[in-house]
């Protein structure tokens, strides 16, 4: 699908967009947590498993990632800047549970699913999808399963993650709602502006989830010198995020459904073996900043940066910190996987 999309791709993206609507009322309905991201993933990966072609017109992906940025960045706390002194350990912490993660379900996906080495470098990778999908086309890999792979990671998290924290005892059913004033509309104007011109420059630059994380510095600066205090609309955050959740269901889109078959075990073994490396990571960070296990899990689970992000905020976590975390996480991976990959034999045998 083209940037500026044709008259094909605005139906396309309008009737992917009802099915997601559709999926987050479901979810309400049946009382999924956080239904208003896992209610649509769930409803559209279905969906295109069946064969459906679903998608979102990219510039309805940009505008929504960019006012979902403003959104978290009115959360900023200021209080929340005297975290960054201790933050240096929970980076620390990341890089190696990023080379341990790698190297395990590596072997894992070598050892018991018979992928070849490189492809089980690629698909064990915790993150950073389009840079995974990129090598993968540029090397003689199976691309279908290092796709499976990483797609039922990204949706397993999506849904897994609300319920995990159920279980923590942290209440999600009211994460949604915000008491604080209203954001005026001539400052969202100005912050959307300014978030976009930013994010431009930071996508020259190559940067991860360039328009979220621009949005989200010039919101947070904004509100931290009290420029631009409130706000957005609760109907627009709650829109937002039935395209965010849409969105992690297209992942699925081009799959078929015998592909998923033969490596679904593959995908939802890595991923449970990452979250439980994440876990373990997680918890002394937890104890060294102060800070609850269930957010700095949030901040190293293996997740989409901009689902992960967003589920942070419903979560109550600092936003500042798990973007941060989540950033990290893919610098490291770009350099991490193509060193393993170096070391990777080209034949179906590990040392």
């Amino acid at each position: 699908m083209s940037y500026w999309p044709g008259f094909r791709d605005i139906f396309v993206t309008a009737y992917t967009l009802g099915a997601g609507a559709l999926g987050a009322l479901i979810g309400y309905w049946i009382g999924l947590p956080v239904y208003l991201l896992t209610g649509p993933a769930l409803l559209i990966s279905l969906a295109t498993l069946t064969g459906l072609h679903l998608a979102i017109a990219p510039v309805v992906r940009d505008f929504a990632f960019i006012l979902i940025g403003i959104s978290i960045g009115a959360g900023v706390d200021p209080q929340a800047a005297d975290a960054f002194i201790r933050w240096p350990i929970a980076f620390l912490m990341l890089a190696f549970m990023l080379i341990l993660t790698l190297i395990l379900c590596r072997d894992l996906l070598v050892r018991v699913f018979g992928f070849d080495p490189r492809s089980a470098v690629l698909a064990a990778s915790p993150g950073h999808l389009s840079y995974i999908i990129s090598l993968s086309e540029s090397m003689k890999v199976d691309i279908s399963r290092v796709a499976v792979v990483q797609s039922v990671r990204l949706l397993a998290l999506t849904l897994c993650v609300p319920f995990a924290a159920l279980a923590f005892g942290i209440r999600i059913d009211t994460a949604f709602a915000s008491s604080a004033p209203l954001m005026r509309v001539d400052h969202a104007i100005v912050l959307f502006c300014l978030s976009l011109v930013f994010g431009l420059i930071l996508k020259r630059a190559n940067a991860p989830a360039a328009l979220l994380i621009a949005a989200m510095i010039v919101s947070a600066a904004a509100h931290l010198s009290e420029r631009a205090p409130g706000v957005l609309s609760p109907q627009i955050t709650h829109a937002m995020f039935v395209v965010m959740g849409t969105l992690i269901g297209t992942r699925f889109s081009g799959i078929h459904l015998a592909a998923l078959r033969k490596t679904l075990v593959a995908g939802l073994s890595t991923t449970l073996l990452t979250v439980l490396l994440a876990m373990a990571a997680a918890v002394p960070v937890a104890y060294a900043l102060g800070l609850p296990v269930a957010h700095v899990l949030i901040a190293f689970a293996p997740g989409g940066l901009e689902t992960m992000v967003v589920m942070g905020v419903v979560l109550g976590a600092n936003p500042g910190f798990v973007a941060a975390c989540h950033v990290a996480r893919l610098l490291f991976l770009t350099v991490l996987v193509p060193a393993v990959l170096a070391r990777a034999p080209k034949d179906r045998s590990l040392p």
